[in-house]
């Protein structure tokens, strides 16, 4: 079956049309930038599939960034399930209605007839604990609003997973596993026997780790201090905390972690908010190697963990007491690997994710399940 895997951004269009009966082998990947009009977007992409001589796909695949408490696998779109995304919109402002947006051209492009299915990245941590998962505020609240921990980046920790099952030769059940997704969004993952036990992103992507522009964990009473002290309503300080914050907010010159590396060794700021980043990364590691009584391997992936080997290396460093030999040599090579000392005894490793691949995978056993 080819299957058109759509990833879309605030302000991107990531496609890749793959042939799930062949390996899963991508046919052709793209990417459109500084998309401002979602349909241009989706036709150009239709446009290139159509020029290339491309056949069409047999099913669309769409990630979701937030699911809610309702949506926990891949979902087949139809108008009721797009009018219940719609609402969720509000929960991943940045990612939900882009999102959406695309699925709605995508349907006016090919008609109703194309089955498409919603992958969500919430749906992954679906399996976390109650007390993973729950916040202490009153349970009326929690219950009358949906209000927990959902977490994000599971559509990548899914396929992290199942990678590193391949190149480790280990069975997906025996592994208790750190990932850390480390992108423009960064988010860690405690993960064992495939299933994610807690992580760091909560009921919207701005909880966690220090990302490109959003704050990550900080006092919730900031939120009312900030808009009385600077005399703005609560969503205004919110969109400050998701666009103005995190590296860009503390460097005060770029939320691009490969800036913030290049000019650290002249400017305080930016060096500062690589420290920043890296404390509050390694300080999860360590929470969830208590929460999953110690770990076997940690991986890296996402723009910044697959590349940024100085990252990779602030993050390890301390780590020595919990097992991590970090191989410099190993760290500073490209590609998918282990970084760590032969006899480490917990392996880090470098793997590059596919989302789109995943999202391919599960619209084609979701479309394959319903003609069942």
């Amino acid at each position: 079956m080819l299957v058109l895997a759509v990833n879309a951004g605030s302000s991107s269009l990531k496609y890749q049309l793959v042939d799930t009966t062949n390996g899963e082998r991508p046919i052709v990947r793209g990417l459109v930038e500084r998309v401002t009009d979602h349909d241009a977007a989706v036709a150009g992409m239709f446009e290139r599939l159509r020029n290339e001589g491309l056949p069409p796909p047999a099913a669309i695949g769409h990630r979701i960034v937030h699911g809610g408490p309702r949506f926990t696998g891949p979902t087949l779109l139809d108008s009721p399930v797009i009018a219940e995304l719609d609402a969720l919109a509000e929960l991943a402002p940045l990612h939900n209605g882009p999102g959406v947006a695309v699925i709605r051209a995508c349907r006016r492009a090919l008609g109703a007839g194309m089955p498409m299915v919603a992958v969500f990245d919430t749906a992954f941590h679906s399996t976390m604990p109650d007390v993973a998962s729950r916040y202490a505020i009153p349970g009326d609240l929690a219950a009358r609003h949906g209000i927990r921990r959902y977490g994000f980046h599971g559509i990548s920790y899914a396929y992290v997973v199942a990678r590193h099952a391949i190149l480790a030769r280990r069975a997906v059940d025996d592994v208790k596993m750190i990932a850390l997704h480390l992108g423009n969004g960064c988010s860690v993952a405690a993960i064992r026997g495939g299933r994610s036990i807690d992580t760091s992103m909560g009921f919207t992507p701005l909880e966690g780790l220090v990302m490109g522009t959003r704050s990550g964990d900080l006092d919730p009473a900031l939120v009312g201090v900030l808009a009385e002290r600077e005399g703005v309503g609560v969503a205004d300080v919110v969109r400050w905390l998701n666009e103005r914050s995190g590296l860009l907010g503390v460097s005060g010159r770029s939320g691009d972690m490969r800036d913030l590396l290049e000019h650290a060794g002249d400017d305080p700021r930016a060096r500062f908010a690589v420290d920043l980043f890296c404390y509050r990364a390694r300080k999860y590691v360590g929470a969830y190697l208590a929460a999953l009584g110690g770990a076997d391997t940690i991986v890296f992936t996402g723009g910044i963990g697959e590349h940024a080997a100085p990252v990779r290396a602030r993050i390890c460093e301390g780590l020595e007491w919990a097992g991590v030999d970090l191989d410099p040599d190993a760290n500073a090579a490209r590609g998918d690997g282990r970084i760590t000392r032969k006899g480490s005894s917990v392996d880090a490793w470098v793997i590059a994710t596919d989302e789109e691949r995943m999202i391919a995978r599960a619209t084609r056993e979701r479309v394959e399940a319903g003609r069942g």
